[in-house]
């Protein structure tokens, strides 16, 4: 068997696709993120993806490899292209063998994936009204974005609104309702360490990108704070690229992005390195049905994954949403809370590609918000 074409789609609201094609016929799909570049994404993948036309699409690990071990390697562009490679050919693999990936990761560890959702928006607000109608689906656990903007030093009056939001919940459901706090990299560290402390009486089940990465050492200061357990990894790849901050001590929650981190067999070396460490996991997955459909299937055989983002809903899928794409529906049907086990080869999916196909023609042209401070300064989004 070989990978005999490739062909990509961009997708609203924002996500890219790619469906690897074998001479028998098998076909995978895999899952690239957008962000503000589409285009350099897309255009990357096609040329990554003539290195691969007419190899065993088995090899996965193998394809990885070469792909990955240049001299210029990493980099989010890279990475979300090798991962919806690899995703894909893991697909093909699974349907070749007739068995969900999680079979040829060592199988299941667990009955059923817990599942979170999504309230409030970009710019919170409406939050108790979002987390009843989640509850009244049947969630215990909800998500949302801490804050809008906030300076390096800011306003307090900033601080309690983002208090006053979490405490509302708190009074309206108590402690039935797990409730986590996104940051999203949008605080520095000076606030990061009152907002944290803040929050921490309200017990947040994590406190997400309380600062951004690339100052992981302020990971420490804010956790000698608070005993509220901090997560992250969204943004991070490649085990590689997790190592230092395992074994800093002060991450209790990796969050990888198997369509970012390097793919599905990536992500479960992650996690595996967390569980090494006694670290807990809850991917990161807000994106289209493929990038979590993928993500599922690492879950399924990664203890440490105590829950899992999903994105049916949320506030980016303005037009489309992930159902819209997929065949069998079921494969998304929460019920308290939990997601069934996928059972179908490959991916589980069924991927409804003339939708794809007709979405695709009106184009993706997906950009973050640029957000500024009070001053005209850059904020984070």
């Amino acid at each position: 068997m070989k990978i005999s074409n490739i062909i990509i789609y961009t997708v609203k609201p924002r996500w890219i696709f790619i469906k690897i094609v074998t001479d028998n016929g098998i076909e995978g799909w895999g899952e690239m993120v957008s962000g503000t570049k589409t285009e350099t994404v897309v255009a990357g993948a096609k040329e990554l993806s003539k290195r691969i036309l007419g190899k065993n699409p088995l090899e996965i690990e193998k394809i990885w490899q070469e792909l990955f071990r240049v001299f210029f390697r990493g980099g989010p562009i890279n990475m979300t292209i090798i991962s919806g490679i690899e995703t894909a050919l893991w697909d093909i693999k699974g349907k070749f063998y007739n068995a969900p990936i999680y079979e040829l990761l060592g199988g299941s560890a667990r009955e059923k994936i817990k599942v979170y959702s999504w309230i409030g928006g970009d710019r919170p607000a409406d939050v108790v009204k979002d987390a009843q109608d989640r509850v009244d689906r049947g969630f215990d656990s909800v998500k949302m974005n801490a804050t809008e903007e906030l300076h390096y030093i800011d306003s307090f009056k900033k601080v309690d609104k983002v208090v006053e939001r979490v405490a509302a919940l708190r009074e309206t459901f108590g402690n039935d309702l797990n409730i986590g706090v996104d940051f999203h990299g949008r605080v520095h560290k000076p606030m990061a360490k009152v907002l944290a402390k803040e929050l921490e009486k309200y017990r947040p089940m994590f406190l997400e990108e309380v600062v951004l990465t690339e100052n992981a050492e302020a990971f420490k200061e804010v956790a000698e704070h608070v005993v509220t357990p901090l997560a992250t990894g969204e943004r991070m790849y490649t085990r590689w690229g997790f190592k230092e901050i395992l074994k800093s001590g002060y991450i209790d929650i990796i969050q990888p992005d198997v369509a970012l981190a390097g793919g599905i067999s990536e992500a479960r070396k992650i996690i595996a390195m967390a569980e090494a460490y006694d670290i807990a996991a809850a991917p990161h997955a807000p994106y289209g049905p493929i990038a979590l459909a993928a993500t599922l299937q690492v879950d399924v055989c990664s203890p440490n994954v105590f829950i899992q983002e999903q994105s049916l809903g949320i506030h980016y899928n303005k037009g489309f949403d992930l159902l819209d794409f997929v065949e069998n529906k079921e494969i998304f049907q929460y019920k308290d809370g939990f997601v069934d086990i996928p059972t179908k080869p490959g991916l589980g999916l069924i991927i409804n590609e003339e939708k794809v196909k007709e979405v695709s023609l009106e184009g993706l042209n997906w950009s973050n918000p640029n957000w500024k401070n009070y001053d005209g300064t850059k904020a984070e989004w």
